[in-house]
């Protein structure tokens, strides 16, 4: 029996004058990429794989935009930590 599976889902509003554009998209799926959890950002109906810079481009989100991070997997509960604080920030 190894580690407990942990579920954890957080609201974020985006800090990125660029929404999730480009560069900041790079810096988070780089980031989540470190994680072994399965990582999903998911804005109004749509859902993007976490580490996937194409998906997390589709979903459009902007500065102020509201996000939900969900996070499944051994690690969520530090990658939830790390991941919406980085969300917050402005990543340029």
């Amino acid at each position: 029996m190894g580690m407990e599976q942990t579920q954890e889902e957080r609201t974020v509003i985006l800090g990125s004058k660029s929404g999730l554009h480009a560069r900041p998209a790079a810096i988070f799926v780089q980031k989540a990429k470190e994680f072994q959890s399965q990582i999903t950002v998911s804005k109004n109906d749509k859902t993007a794989n976490g580490k996937s810079i194409l998906s997390i481009l589709t979903l459009g989100a902007k500065q102020g935009d509201q996000v939900v991070l969900k996070i499944d997997g051994d690690d969520a509960q530090m990658a939830i930590k790390k991941l919406s604080t980085l969300l917050e920030e402005d990543l340029g």
